[in-house]
């Protein structure tokens, strides 16, 4: 904690009550995150009171049941919009990078990332960037600690076991594009993409991803704020993020 993030946390608890940010306090003290499943044991930060779920129903969270049906149903359009990125603007595509590593079998368009949309992306995929603007960007859903993008995994792609930072975000996809052999695990449960439709599973679980098929799969994928989290846990846990990222040198 530095006197900046000291100063937005006291601004809230004067907003919303001393008690509005126990949580985010109990996960800062040490062991604060110390009781977790065994399967999230490699995440960093564990905000403590969240249900430890790995996989989530995409249409039982009333709060982001709207973003799963408006990009359900506008799956078509960005299928075919994704489709003509990929074949004519092959260089808007990036290695994806975490915190872990840069994959260059793993490829991505960003929608959003580093608190905003990502504008020059409008052109290339419309109806996902309007969708993701209107019911995840301007709602304030989406965590903007994190990011919006099209996943492509190129053909015999393996995204390692591993388990993300922390378990305040949920990470939503939209099968846009699923040939035959990918597989999606959390927490030791695997699943497979239904193209058109929403999967919803908890990150800070170790998971992993495969495609053993011959062609590219890919989903649109947000970062969403848990939809367990409060108003005012999400207001904190963005300047404490925030300013541990400045302070390590990070975007």
């Amino acid at each position: 904690m530095t006197p900046e993030t000291e100063t937005v946390f006291e601004a809230i608890r004067a907003e919303f009550g001393a008690a509005s940010l126990a949580r985010v306090e109990r996960m800062l003290e040490p062991g604060g995150g110390k009781d977790r499943h065994p399967a999230q044991k490699a995440a960093k930060w564990i905000l403590p009171g969240l249900s430890p779920t790995p996989w989530h129903d995409p249409y039982a969270h009333a709060e982001l049941a709207p973003v799963v049906h408006a990009l359900e149903a506008g799956h078509q359009a960005i299928k075919r919009e994704l489709d003509a990125a990929w074949a004519g603007h092959r260089a808007a595509f990036s290695d994806y990078a975490h915190y872990l590593t840069r994959q260059e079998d793993w490829q991505a368009l960003h929608l959003f990332r580093d608190g905003a949309l990502v504008e020059e992306s409008a052109a290339l995929a419309p109806t996902a960037h309007r969708v993701v603007r209107e019911t995840a960007v301007e709602t304030e859903k989406i965590c903007p600690l994190l990011e919006c993008h099209f996943s492509t995994l190129l053909p015999g792609a393996v995204i390692a076991p591993h388990c993300d930072l922390w378990n305040f975000s949920i990470n939503l996809h939209l099968a846009v594009d699923i040939p035959d052999g990918c597989r999606l695990t959390v927490a030791g449960e695997t699943r497979s993409w239904e193209e058109g439709r929403c999967l919803l599973f908890d990150y800070s679980f170790e998971h992993e991803a495969r495609n053993e098929g011959t062609r590219p799969r890919t989903c649109l994928l947000l970062d969403l704020w848990h939809p367990e989290t409060t108003v005012p846990e999400r207001r904190a846990l963005t300047a404490l993020f925030t300013e541990i990222r400045r302070l390590l040198g990070e975007s």
